[in-house]
């Protein structure tokens, strides 16, 4: 993977955090850079539990289905991070 591929990954994790920070009700106190990573490892959450329900290939960064899914990944992540920090 080139340095566009890292970028591309940034750009994708940023949004996808973004929109994960957006849908979840209440207050997540976090900067730019812990929403990219939020977007990132929810990327992974999601293509992990996508990898579990189905069986069919990926078919790179502009798959609808993929974008649900690091989105639900993201949102998954977002709440289990909140319950941990709230304790």
């Amino acid at each position: 993977m080139g340095i566009f591929g890292v970028i591309s990954w940034c750009i994708f994790g940023l949004i996808i955090g973004a929109i994960a920070r957006f849908v979840m009700p209440g207050v997540q106190a976090m900067g730019w850079g812990m929403t990219l990573i939020l977007g990132i490892v929810g990327s992974f959450v999601g293509g992990a539990l996508s990898s579990l329900v189905s069986t069919g290939g990926s078919e790179g960064i502009v798959n609808p289905a993929g974008w649900v899914m690091s989105i639900i990944g993201a949102l998954l992540v977002l709440f289990v991070a909140g319950k941990l920090q709230k304790s």
